[in-house]
């Protein structure tokens, strides 16, 4: 029997291509263009503002490496603004 405790957090590998709250592929413009050298359109998270209270959820170590995607926003969008229409 094992008798260290479970894990309270899945572990998500940092990578500048990912979501640093899912572990999901963040879809970040920036980051397909850096990576490909293919020029991209804005990303759309240049075009949003992020609140400090989920910028806050980013771990220490993925801060200003990686982008939250979209779906993360969203749903923290949503917990935040019970109702507000997406």
């Amino acid at each position: 029997m094992d008798d260290q405790p479970a894990p309270s957090k899945v572990e998500i590998s940092l990578s500048a291509a990912n979501c640093p709250l899912c572990g999901q592929a963040n879809a970040c413009a920036m980051e397909i263009a850096r990576s490909s050298g293919l020029e991209q359109t804005p990303c759309w998270c240049t075009q949003v503002s992020f609140s400090p209270a989920l910028l806050a959820r980013v771990p220490l170590a993925a801060r200003d490496l990686a982008c939250v995607c979209a779906a993360c926003a969203a749903k923290h969008m949503a917990e935040t603004n019970p109702g507000l229409q997406l």
